[in-house]
């Protein structure tokens, strides 16, 4: 079975989710093609087809949009079924002539499935996989969901008169799919991130007793307004006031406006020596500095789910966390971290100052308790096995 994965750009060596599911298809038997705009030079997991280009000097760009139409003549069945597909719907000659040259890359191609790694990504080639043959999935993330439909209302109509499967990483993104019109007859797979076996044995994990005057704090979170970063510093800034001794690691990389503008909040606060920017980490890194942190804080507006907060569970981190979307199905609260509700600086605060007190036989528990949740539910040999079953159901 051919899997054709439509993705923006081809995983980078520390994207984990897509480069662990090629890797799961490919041991399982499966062939995987993807389909993308961008490629990185290190990528030599499968076969890459890169998406034809759509700007640049304009005697190029015409140059290739001949090769383009010329190599789609050896697939004219295929470009002939969407034609009719696409005037069967309404589209007028331009319109399906910029459809069938912007998904040229996937109509000179054979797969079974036809997914697209976010849903945003379907949003103009929802009637490709009827064209070649092939079935049709997407996946939901949180910003697929969350984000992008406040800004284009009905952007899935079409999606979803043709999705055949949708994979989600949440219960929660599915209810909110249903409120944007998704039929409720349609299939759907929850899989979540997962967790490789070996975060176990490299980094330690075992709980630190601290005592309140000194305290370590790590987020992993983009410099992007609904990571909500502002609540989370306000927290700090609460429990210095209070006198706790505290270091605060915030991994993640934003455009230089949202950098400038936590940059500025810092120093307003008077967190210039409690603040540590470390800017987008490897994955390696990023784990080792969860592994080192006391609490792990995650004030979201929403999520998905949150692969971050996942790993400093398996790390046994003391996590606190936004009672918010997909982190509900992330965390058990009070027995694998704690639910707090979001944009209440003062609560997450309280509740730090809580934990920091919990006595060290009851933050073992938790610790324990998270890790083995972990091990039992989100582990990537698991997650290959429901991919697997994704595609043969």
């Amino acid at each position: 079975m051919i899997i054709g994965l439509v993705i923006p750009s081809t995983p980078s060596y520390s994207e984990t989710f897509f480069n662990s599911k090629i890797k799961g298809l490919l041991k399982n038997g499966f062939e995987v093609v993807v389909f993308t705009q961008t490629i990185d030079p290190s990528f030599k997991l499968c076969k890459v087809v890169k998406s034809p280009k759509v700007n640049g000097n304009k005697f190029l760009f015409l140059l290739n949009t001949v090769k383009v139409f010329f190599k789609l003549l050896l697939h004219l069945k295929k470009v002939i079924r969407y034609y009719r597909l696409l005037k069967g719907f309404g589209f007028s000659l331009k319109a399906i002539l910029t459809r069938v040259y912007l998904n040229s890359h996937i109509l000179s191609n054979k797969v079974d499935w036809l997914h697209f790694g976010f849903a945003t990504q379907a949003i103009g080639s929802e009637h490709v996989a009827k064209a070649i043959g092939a079935k049709m999935a997407v996946s939901f993330r949180g910003f697929d969901i969350n984000v992008y439909p406040l800004k284009h209302k009905n952007c899935y109509l079409d999606v979803w008169k043709n999705v055949d499967k949708v994979h989600s990483i949440s219960q929660y993104l599915i209810e909110q799919a249903y409120n944007l019109q998704l039929q409720k007859s349609v299939p759907t797979s929850i899989i979540t991130p997962a967790i490789d076996e070996g975060v176990f044995k490299i980094f330690k994990s075992e709980q630190n007793s601290e005592c309140l005057s000194q305290l370590t704090i790590c987020s992993v979170a983009r410099l992007n307004w609904i990571k909500d970063l502002t609540t989370a510093l306000e927290t700090i800034k609460i429990l210095k006031e209070k006198g706790i001794d505290i270091n605060y690691h915030i991994i993640g990389d934003g455009d230089n406006k949202e950098r400038e503008r936590y940059l500025f909040m810092v120093n307003q606060l008077g967190l210039e020596n409690n603040v540590v920017f470390h800017r987008k980490l490897n994955h390696n890194d990023t784990l080792e500095l969860v592994s080192r942190s006391d609490i792990y804080l995650q004030t979201s507006l929403n999520e998905g789910f949150c692969n971050a907060v996942l790993e400093a569970q398996a790390l046994g981190r003391l996590c606190v966390a936004s009672n918010v979307g997909g982190l509900k199905e992330n965390i058990v609260n009070g027995k694998t971290g704690w639910l707090v509700e979001s944009q209440k600086p003062e609560l997450f605060a309280k509740k730090i100052i809580d934990v920091i007190q919990l006595s060290d036989k009851e933050k073992v528990t938790i610790s324990e308790n998270a890790k083995s949740r972990v091990q039992e539910n989100f582990l990537l040999s698991d997650q290959n096995l429901k991919f697997v079953e994704f595609y043969n159901a």
